[in-house]
Order: structure tokens, then C-alpha cells, then sequence
């Protein structure tokens, strides 16, 4: 019998009978026991790794052939079975013609098929649709994820009924893209989608209050290095807009402000003080915002900042004006 150590545990994990901090799992019968007396904790764990197929003759890259994981993302979640495009039997014979056009008409009563009902339908096409435009903003399958589940409570809720199916599948991304705090706007969201701004905020919205959904606040700092690359910044101006954006935190400067905002300000500031100045067009381009959220950003920050941040003097302030 071959136990081997098993790197999932936590670390906080004892041994109720000896209180040691020795559990090993068998990988063979399943049972998580201790080392040093033996009790046995738990016993036909469930393996969640993949199933292979033991044999001579086939390599370790082909052994695999439990398929794809289940996901959310699919509308089926990846469970359900189609009639496939090939026409061999078993064997690896072609089939003959008669059989061909039977095998033709089943495969269009299968895809016909009252499982197939209006909600599997919308279902199919939204998913379908999230999964392109989570590719065009190259966000991670576990958003992907989180926006699917958004979406078909959505649907279980009836929020659909007179509303535009890539709306609410672009308004649950960006839910899944806030609750998970990635620096995603709704503009960027709006170009990829083609959709206009107004009415993804408005499905937002209605997100938001049928489904009581709670968004944490958006940090600043996860858009200034976006920002600053668009716009070509050091990392050194980079360096000192985080320490902006976090002294504006750290003394309630920041409350009410909008965090695209904070963050182009930040950076147009740490511009001057390093010594790298870039236009406020630039840069409000970059961030999504007007010229002239940058300038009154700026100017507050300037004000409530000046004596707490070294090069903010006279000088700097009259290079800006």
C-alpha cells in the first residue's frame, strides 16, 4: 500500500484522537488517517482527479478520458450528449447511405427536441454570447463563471421578459467583473459589445436591485498601472501615483470620488513631481474620464496634499496652471 502526503490539507489540520499534526491521505482505499497513531479521520474520500485508463500500449499524454470538467458556463454544464458529425459505426466502418440520412434525421429531432425548450434556448445563445465577449476583454474562466451564474438567476428570476439578451449578459459580466474587483469598465464593455453605455448601466442597475446583489467599492490603485501603460509612464511615476492615491485613502480624501478619476489625477500629479509630465487630454483619454474631472482632481488633490508630499510646492503648482 502506497500513502503518500497530501499537499491539499490545510495546515491548521490535527488529529482528533492525538492532536498531531500528521494526517496522511491514501490515495487507494481513500482514508485520511493519522500518522503517528493511526486513527483513521476519514474514509471513502472522493477523488477529484481525472480518471485514467491503465494499459500497456497507450502513452501517458492519451490515458485521459473523463472529457472536459463540468462548468457552469455551458448551458448544459457540460453533461449532455449529442449525436456527433461522424458517420462510423463502432467498428471505424462508414456507414452506408440509408443509414447516413437515418442518422441525419435523428440528429435534427435530437436538436429539436422538447428539452430544448425556450429557456434552454436563451440559456444556449447568452452563454454563447458571454463567452465571446469574456474573450474580447481577455478576462479568466472563473469571471466567466461568476457572470453565468449572475446570468441564470437572472433568468430563474424573469428579469428577461422584455429585455435584450446580450444586454443582461453584459450587465452580469460587469457584476462579476465588480465583484471580483477587476479594472474593467463599463465603457470597455460597451466598445467590446457594441452596445451603447447607457443601457448596460441600466440592466445593471435592475441586477442590482432585484437581485439585491451587494458590489464592494472599486479600488483606485487597480487602474493606475492600466492607465499609466496606456499612456506610457515609468514605473517609477507609477510607484509614487499608488503612494498618491493611497495617502488620499489613508487621510478620507478620496470618499465620493470616482476611482478612474482619482487615478488619472493621481498620475498626472506624480507626472509633474517626477519630472514626466503628460497632457491631462492624454491621460483622460487613457482613463475613460473628461479633461476636466482630471483638472478638478488634480486641484483638490493639490490643495489637501500640499506639506504631505515632498515637491508639491510653488514651483510645480505654477508648471500646472
Amino acid at each position: 500500500m502506497s500513502i503518500q502526503r497530501t499537499s491539499a490539507l490545510p495546515v491548521s489540520d490535527k488529529c482528533p484522537n492525538c492532536g498531531k499534526r500528521s494526517l496522511v491521505e491514501d490515495s487507494i482505499t481513500g482514508e485520511l488517517s493519522c500518522g503517528n497513531c493511526g486513527y483513521v479521520v476519514r474514509e471513502r474520500a472522493v477523488d477529484q482527479g481525472p480518471e485514467w485508463v491503465s494499459s500497456a500500449n497507450d502513452d501517458s499524454a492519451n490515458r485521459i478520458r473523463t472529457g472536459a470538467p463540468t462548468s457552469i458556463t455551458y448551458r448544459d454544464m457540460g453533461l449532455s450528449t449529442i449525436i456527433g458529425r461522424s458517420y462510423q459505426d463502432a467498428s471505424g466502418r462508414s456507414l452506408s447511405s440509408p443509414m447516413k440520412s437515418t442518422i441525419d434525421r435523428l440528429r435534427k429531432w435530437d436538436s429539436r427536441s422538447p428539452a430544448m425548450g425556450s429557456m434552454e434556448r436563451n440559456l444556449g445563445q447568452a452563454l454563447t454570447e458571454l463567452d465571446k465577449l469574456g474573450d474580447k476583454l481577455a478576462i479568466s474562466s472563473a469571471i466567466k463563471e461568476r457572470a453565468a451564474y449572475i446570468y441564470r438567476k437572472a433568468l430563474e428570476r424573469g428579469l428577461l421578459r422584455g429585455r435584450s439578451i446580450s444586454g443582461i449578459v453584459a450587465a452580469s459580466l460587469y457584476a462579476a467583473l465588480r465583484d471580483t474587483e477587476t479594472p474593467r469598465t463599463l465603457k470597455d464593455i460597451a466598445a467590446s459589445s457594441n452596445l451603447k453605455r447607457k443601457d448596460i448601466a441600466r440592466d445593471y442597475r435592475i441586477l442590482l436591485r432585484e437581485m439585491d446583489l451587494s458590489m464592494p467599492v472599486v479600488d483606485a490603485t487597480r487602474n493606475v498601472a492600466r492607465v499609466a501603460s496606456k499612456v506610457g509612464m515609468s514605473e517609477k511615476t507609477t510607484r509614487r501615483a499608488l503612494e498618491i492615491v493611497r495617502l488620499t485613502e489613508e487621510k478620507e480624501i478620496s470618499a465620493g470620488k470616482a476611482p478612474m478619476g482619482l487615478a488619472a489625477s493621481s498620475l498626472y500629479l506624480a507626472g509633474l513631481l517626477e519630472g514626466e509630465p503628460k497632457t491631462q487630454k492624454l491621460i483622460a483619454e487613457a482613463a475613460g474620464v473628461t479633461e476636466v474631472t482630471v483638472r478638478n482632481r488634480y486641484k483638490g488633490l493639490r490643495a489637501e496634499l500640499k506639506g504631505l508630499i515632498q515637491g508639491l510646492d510653488e514651483d510645480t503648482m505654477a508648471d500646472a496652471s
